[in-house]
Formats: C-alpha cells, structure tokens, sequence
C-alpha cells in the first residue's frame, strides 16, 4: 500500500510528488505528464505569467525553468513569454529529475475503504493507498454557456480542446470570451487566415500593461511590488499569502476568486488582435441552433439590441469553473461524502485536506479556499509543501505507533522520457 497517490501529473501533480518523494513517502504519481500543456494548447501560445512565476516546485528549488532554459541554450528572462511548449518540455523534464517514476495510465475511479482508498486504472488494476492527492488540472471543468449546450462537437467547442487550430484555415471562426485564452486563440486564428470574430460580454476589452522592469528603485517596488500574479499590493497578497486568504470570511473568499484578475489580455498579444480581429462586444449569446453550414447565433446587447449571426464554428473559451460534481472520477459515494462551499466547490483545510480524511486536493478545486493563486502554476509552490505536510500529519494520526516515513533514494540521474501522450 502506498502511503500517498498522487492522481495528476501537470504541474501541481508532479510538484507535489517531488514534495513527498523528499520527505520520505512511499508516492505513486499516476496520469500523462503535462498533457493539457502538450495536447490541449494550440503551438504558437505563451505563458501569460512571467517565467520567473512559472516554476514547478522542488523542496530545493533545484529544477527551476531558467535552470531548463539554460541548458537548451534559451533564456528566460523578466518579460519576455516563454512558448508553451517550452513549458511543457520543462514539466517533463522536472518530471525525469524531481519526481519518480510516472505511471501514465489514466485514473477511472477513485473509492474510499478501511483506512485508505481504492484507485482503479484505466485498464482495471486496483492500487491502493493510505492518502490521495487530486491534481486533476481544469480539463475536467471546462465551461460552456448554457446556449451552446447540446450542439455537435464539430460546430462547437471548448479552447482547452485543441492543439491544432489547422483545421479552421480559410473557415469562419466565432470565438466567445474577452480573456486571455480568447483573443490569443483568436489571434492565431487570424494569423492562419480564418475569418475570425470576438464575440464578448464587456464592452470593452481590458489589456494588461507592460510589467515594469525587475530592477528597480525601492520606493517603485514598495509603491507596487512584483508577485507571482502581476504588480500591485493586492497581488502580492493573493500570491504569496494563500495561507492569509484562506483565514477571510467564505463569502469573501469566493467572490474574490470568481472575480479577481479578471479577463484581460496579455501586452504583447495585443497588436496581434485589435488590427485584424473583428470584435462583437457587449454582447451575450441568448440562443443557438445548427443550420446548415455551421451555427446561428442569436445575441443581445446590454441596451437590448437583438442581432444574429451565422459562423461555421464557435470556440467558447469561457473559462472554468471546479465545483465537486465535476469530480466524476470519485465514487458517487465518496463524493457525497464532501462538504462543499457556497460556490459548490470542495471544501478543504489548512493543508488541502478534505472533510474526508486521508482525501487531499489541488490546484483550481482550492481558489476558492486560498485564492487566486491557485489558477496558475505558481500556486503549486505553496502547495506542494502544505499539503505534504498535512499527509505526513495524517499518515502519523491514523497510525497509533507513529509510523515513521522511510527515506528514499534522492540521488536520480536524468533519464530518457516516454513521450508518448
């Protein structure tokens, strides 16, 4: 029995391996290693956040991104976006040097028993362990407006479901959202020479600044310090305070991490969208219906204006939201077993642990407990320590004799990947 299965291997999944491997604990990592990264993004995106904001965590900070960078000969340096591929080459290469072995099978089911869970595969084995940490990512909470519900997957569909935008050349593109997944699709699209459109709910777009430079003087960064989440006071509590925000009243946590760092585009995505990207804004899709050729889209505006528009396909790229019924992987018995917060995502604790013991979470299904730093890789920092605290806590409370981790082997070489997705 392992004393912690780690179900997930983006990010947070694999910072929190490298976290329990170091202390000791008997840890299986299964899931592909930074699937939505490889296989959900279109090639041509970036990060938004800085690379400096980007690194998976290590106990020794040793398998940073500029470390990668460094050795492909690239840089990584305050305010230049990294391409997201090179992100997702570095996850697996924190993977080969930080964490062990990845099990790339698929969990199908997650069930509680006797001083532990069951966890089946995708291809039926049975593995069992005394804790479990979800890192499932957002693929799982991926949201689509209401109106579009029902239509095929070949008239619409979700951003986080493309790596290749190929097929729309030369087609007629609507994509819905005014965020950064929105007009960087939109972009690319434009780029490739499909016919595209940005249908949003704002009236206008928001765009994020430049960020100031690193190095500066100390009363500019006392004024706005940097964070992990952008310049600014508020932001740096948000990033490097999680445990602080968890200790605000639900109700303001929550309205804080539905609305915080709200959509905006990033800078040097800008001048790629506004000459060549038509906008539709402040307007909100009421109602949709497949016509031949693509799809009818029926909006209003804020002022009531009513317009329809026919596009071949739409691309929602309207975000995500993680609330515990999305969880299909755990039992139906084990989810029903989870307390939940007024938004109708898990309610966790101090160490992401849920109200049912020995079950951990992470990642998007805690920002709501700890904030907004928890949609973006820089989270995973914080909580790979906390939580692996939190199941060394629980391992030695559910063992009368306290049992004690035993150590293990630190000192692996880089070896050669499976890539295989």
């Amino acid at each position: 029995m392992h004393d912690l299965l780690v179900v997930g291997a983006g990010p947070y999944g694999l910072s929190i391996a490298s976290h329990a491997a170091d202390a000791g604990l008997n840890v299986r990592v299964l899931g592909r290693p930074m699937a939505s990264w490889r296989a959900h993004m279109p090639r041509g995106m970036f990060l938004k956040s800085e690379p400096w904001a980007s690194n998976l965590a290590d106990p020794a900070g040793r398998w940073r991104l500029d470390a990668y960078c460094a050795t492909r000969g690239l840089t990584a340096r305050h305010a230049e976006p990294i391409p997201v591929q090179t992100f997702a080459e570095y996850g697996l290469w924190f993977a080969r040097n930080a964490v062990p072995e990845v099990d790339e099978r698929m969990v199908s089911r997650v069930a509680a028993r006797p001083a532990g869970f069951d966890a089946v595969t995708e291809d039926g084995e049975v593995l069992r362990a005394r804790t479990v940490a979800l890192a499932v990512g957002v693929l799982p909470f991926a949201k689509v407006p209401s109106p579009l519900h029902g239509l095929h997957p070949a008239l619409v569909t979700h951003s986080s479901g493309h790596n290749d935008l190929g097929r729309f050349r030369g087609k007629d593109v609507t994509v819905i959202g005014g965020g950064q997944a929105a007009l960087e699709t939109a972009a690319l699209l434009a780029e490739q020479g499909t016919r595209v459109r940005v249908l949003a709910r704002a009236d206008r777009l928001r765009w994020n600044d430049v960020p100031p430079p690193g190095q500066r003087p100390w009363w500019q960064s006392a004024r706005a310090p940097h964070s992990g989440l952008g310049c600014g006071w508020r932001n740096w509590f948000y990033a490097e305070r999680p445990d602080l925000f968890r200790r605000l009243p639900e109700p303001t946590r929550a309205r804080v991490a539905a609305t915080a760092l709200g959509p905006a585009g990033a800078w040097w995505v800008r001048d790629r969208v506004e000459p060549r990207v038509e906008m539709l804004l402040g307007h909100e899709v009421t109602a949709a219906r497949a016509v031949p050729g693509g799809v009818r889209l029926e909006t209003v505006s804020r002022t009531g204006e009513l317009r329809s528009l026919k596009t071949e396909h739409v691309v929602a790229a309207t975000g995500f939201r993680a609330t515990l019924d999305r969880l299909g992987l755990l039992s139906t018995e084990l989810r029903g077993s989870l307390a939940t917060t007024a938004d109708g995502s898990p309610a966790v604790g101090r160490d992401f642990e849920s109200s049912h013991p020995g079950l951990f979470l992470a990642g998007l299904l805690t920002a709501s407990a700890f904030g907004p730093a928890m949609r973006f890789v820089h989270g995973a920092t914080f909580t790979a320590a906390t939580l692996v605290r939190g199941v060394r806590h629980r391992l030695r409370t559910a063992s009368p004799a306290g049992r004690i981790p035993v150590p293990v082997d630190r000192g692996r070489r880089e070896a050669p990947w499976n890539t295989r997705l």
